[in-house]
Parts: structure tokens; C-alpha cells; sequence
């Protein structure tokens, strides 16, 4: 009692300091102008600029759900080979049209020049966070809002805080700084995920702000990214309507949201998050690689040479080193994003003009089987859990550009050079630890159906086989499934 009675005295003692603090609050607030007064008010109910996120936030403070996790989809059901048979080189029929590779003339590099004058000169202008985004250098517009948005406590309540804090911020200038970047270099959602994570990374040492405030823009720009809590920490979890394989995901509602990244103490797991997306922002994440994005170039030379008939062939080819570094960071898209992506420009007219030295004249079924062998012949075969330590799918750029490659990304590269050079019918052949192609022509040999049409394997990871010939193996089996190749 004597507790409560102290309690009761040093209570009223505070307030009476607090009447004479309201007292002086009062004098000063009528000794102010009204206009002021006014000013304070209209600061407190904008708060927000954008009206979605006073909805949004009341979502965040509501009852969040655990989800559970669903571990990554392999690409493949059984092991690659780890070694692939040989046959003896056998002469093709000669049959169809003879060949005329058409190359197209290289486009002078004026608008290139001029184009990277103009992304240089914004990193001539003092910006609060700079970057080097593959081989050029980017200012952005940082206000002290977002530098001092914080993640505490470490709780949802925690992520309503620094929502808070960035959503009043003026970000609207860097929003505009990204779109405009991601216009003028043609970034695919893959590249503007990295341009946005490197931002956020040079902006805060604290993971956890990092990914939170990735959050907050790419929710501005219109993706459907939601957080996660795993054991304290911040979890960011990406919508794809296509399968990302090898990558842990979450279902909301019969939408997978994939974990990119694999910062989380916890390993990945349970954790808990929220149902709703933030307002209008339900765009998927598109890994599809439609056209290459306009790097700076940093170009580099290589040869490839493999023997034909006791002959030597060489085909050279300059490459940009700052594509092959961001096709490096690529998760494991599915087999359509690989299939249906380009090779660079000035490599692809450099191969096509060296070999139309030497299959021009040719009846058109021994040129496919040349180019065939060059892919067959041209690279050291190894599976890529040996050559990166993990199942790694290659664009058709990356395969030109390693010594060593295995079934997948050979398919891919003759898929490419048959589509751009013959324009004829391919697709990718899938079996449960294999990949060959098989082309829409009329030639003798095996063959598999598709779409109710007959299409002749060509296999570019068996050495010396010629169209129509397939491994022994896959001979008798059905295909597990199809990839059409749509340039």
C-alpha cells in the first residue's frame, strides 16, 4: 500500500508539471500564426503520398499467417550421364535445297555511341548512392527518409515501422531514376531485380533493411513481392507464374512465391506473412529473356575449332564480357526462357559468316549436319554439378563462351543457329536426364512426334551422329516432354 500511495503522491506531483507544460503549449501554439497551425495539420494528413498505402499498412498491422515452405522442383528426375557414348562419322543424304546464308550487314554504332554518352553523364552529377551496374556507373537520388528507415522492433510490427517511414519519404525521384534505366538499357524483370538489390545494398549494411526496402520499391513499380518473417528476419518472396527450379516457394492462394535469395537464418522453413498484395501491384516476375539488355560493351575474343573429315575448322567471335557476368546470376528458369533467348548481335553475325564460308553451295541436309558437328565437336562435354557445383542451365551466349557444356546447353545453341540460319521447325527433346533436339524436316532416321508432326532428332551431344541418329538409349523411350523454340 505505502508502494501505491508513493505512486499515487509522485503522480500528482507529475501532474501538475504536466498542466503547467499544456498551459505554455496553449500560449505558444495561439502566440503562432494560424497559418502554421494550418501548415502542421496538412503535413500530418499527408503522410502519405500515395493513398494505397494508408490501405496497405492497416494490412500489415492485421493478423499475419504461417506458411510453410515447399522445397525447390529439380529440372531433371534422375542424374545426367557422366559420360556420353561416341559413334563413327557416317556420310548424310544429300537432300533439300542448296544453302545461301544470308548475313546481315552490321549497323553502324552511331545511336550505341551516343546512347552511352548519355548514361554516362548523370554519373558526372553528385548522387547520394552511386553504383556500377555491368561496366557503367549510375547515381541515384537517396532522401534522408529512406537512409534512416530502420527494421525495429524485429517483428511485423517492425516492417509496419519502416513502411511507414519510406512510404512518407520522397522516393518518388528514385522511382523515376530506375524506370528510366530500365528503359533505356531494355532490362527484362531479372535485371531490374539486380539493379534494384544493388541499390539496396549500398544504401544499408543491415540485410534485413536491404531486403525491405527492395520490398517497398518493387511493390512501387508494380511486382507482386511480399515479405516474410523467418526467425526475426526479413524474407522476400517473389511471384512467378512459371516455375523457378531449385528455389524454394510458398503458396498464396495457388500462387508460388519463390525465395531469390538465400539470405535467412533459419535455412528457409515455416514462416509467416501476409495474404494480400499491395494494391495494384500484382505483376509476376518474367524471367524471360526476350532481348539482351544494352550494356556498355567490354568486348572480348574467342576461338572455337573442331575436325571434320581430318579437316580443321575455326570460327571466331567477339563476345561482351557484361553480358556473360549477368547471364552468370540467373536463377534456374524454365526451359522455354533459355530455348527462345538471343544471342548477341555482332557474335552471332561473326559465326554465321564463317560458316557460310564453309556450308554455302551445300544441299541443305548437309549443312544442318555441319553445323550440328560444330556444336557436337566444339566444346568438352561435362555435366554442370561438376563444372559450378550445381545444376546451372546456359543461354546460347554462355555456351559459346565456356569450354565446357553438357547436353542442355548444346541443345540450346543449335537450337538457336538452326532457327536463325535454316529457318527451320526445332525443338528441345526432354527425357528424364537427357536433352536433344529434333528438327521439323524430310529426312530418314529417328524421329519423334509432337503436335501430331514428325520431327527428326539431331542430337549436338552425340559426337559424330548425324541427323536422324539417336543414342541408343533414348531409342525405345518416350520423351518426357517438349520445347517449342518460337523465334
Amino acid at each position: 500500500m505505502q508502494q501505491n500511495k508513493d505512486g499515487d503522491q509522485q503522480l500528482s506531483k507529475q501532474f501538475g508539471l504536466f498542466s503547467l507544460v499544456i498551459l505554455l503549449n496553449v500560449v505558444s501554439l495561439y502566440g503562432a500564426s494560424f497559418e502554421d497551425f494550418k501548415n502542421t495539420q496538412s503535413q500530418n494528413f499527408a503522410k502519405y503520398k500515395d493513398e494505397r498505402d494508408n490501405k496497405f499498412n492497416k494490412y500489415l498491422k492485421a493478423q499475419w499467417q504461417a506458411y510453410t515452405v515447399s522445397k525447390g522442383q529439380l529440372i531433371y528426375k534422375e542424374p545426367k550421364p557422366e559420360k556420353l557414348p561416341k559413334t563413327i562419322t557416317q556420310p548424310i543424304k544429300r537432300v533439300g535445297p542448296k544453302v545461301n546464308i544470308q548475313v546481315v550487314k552490321k549497323v553502324p554504332i552511331k545511336s550505341n555511341t551516343l546512347f552511352v554518352k548519355k548514361i554516362e553523364i548523370p554519373a558526372v552529377v553528385k548522387k547520394d548512392v552511386e553504383i556500377i551496374f555491368f561496366g557503367s556507373q549510375y547515381g541515384f537520388t537517396i532522401s534522408q527518409g529512406l537512409k534512416s528507415a530502420n527494421y525495429y522492433p524485429r517483428s511485423k510490427v517492425g516492417v509496419s515501422n519502416f513502411f511507414d517511414r519510406v512510404a512518407g519519404s520522397d522516393y518518388e525521384e528514385l522511382i523515376g531514376e530506375i524506370q528510366t534505366i530500365k528503359q533505356e538499357l531494355s532490362l527484362n524483370d531479372w535485371a531490374v531485380y539486380l539493379l534494384v538489390n544493388e541499390i539496396s545494398s549500398k544504401i544499408y549494411t543491415n540485410q534485413d533493411n536491404a531486403n525491405l526496402f527492395a520490398w517497398f520499391i518493387f511493390n512501387k513499380l508494380g511486382y507482386a513481392v511480399k515479405v516474410g518473417l523467418s526467425n526475426k528476419h526479413i524474407v522476400l518472396l517473389y511471384y512467378s507464374k512459371k516455375v523457378i527450379y531449385a528455389t524454394p516457394s510458398y503458396d498464396f492462394n495457388k500462387k508460388r512465391y519463390y525465395v531469390m535469395a538465400n539470405y535467412t537464418k533459419s535455412g528457409g522453413g515455416r514462416l509467416y506473412s501476409y495474404p494480400q498484395n499491395y494494391p495494384s501491384s500484382d505483376a509476376p516476375f518474367n524471367l524471360e529473356l526476350k532481348k539482351l539488355p544494352k550494356f556498355i560493351n567490354n568486348m572480348k575474343y574467342k576461338d572455337l575449332s573442331f575436325l571434320e573429315d581430318g579437316k580443321k575448322y575455326e570460327i571466331g567471335f567477339n563476345y561482351n564480357q557484361n553480358i556473360i557476368d549477368f547471364m552468370a546470376t540467373y536463377p534456374q528458369a524454365d526451359y522455354e526462357t533459355y530455348f527462345n533467348a538471343p544471342l548477341d548481335e555482332s557474335t552471332f553475325r561473326e559465326i554465321a559468316t564463317k560458316l557460310k564460308i564453309y556450308i554455302d553451295g551445300k544441299k541443305m541436309s548437309e549443312a544442318i549436319n555441319f553445323v550440328l558437328h560444330f556444336v557436337q565437336k566444339s566444346f568438352k562435354y561435362q555435366r554442370d554439378n561438376d563444372q559450378f557445383g550445381r545444376e546451372k542451365v546456359m543461354f546460347a551466349q554462355e555456351t559459346l563462351y565456356y569450354d565446357k557444356s553438357d547436353c542442355e546447353d548444346r541443345a540450346i545453341l543449335f537450337a538457336y543457329l538452326v532457327k536463325a540460319l535454316f529457318n527451320v521447325g526445332v525443338i528441345g527433346v526432354k527425357y528424364n536426364d537427357h536433352m536433344s533436339t529434333a528438327l521439323y524436316i524430310p529426312i530418314d532416321g529417328d524421329s519423334v512426334r509432337a503436335s501430331s508432326r514428325r520431327f527428326v532428332i539431331a542430337d549436338p551431344t552425340y559426337i559424330n551422329s548425324n541427323i536422324g541418329q539417336n543414342m541408343p538409349k533414348y531409342k525405345s523411350i518416350h520423351p518426357e516432354s517438349f520445347i517449342v523454340v518460337k523465334r
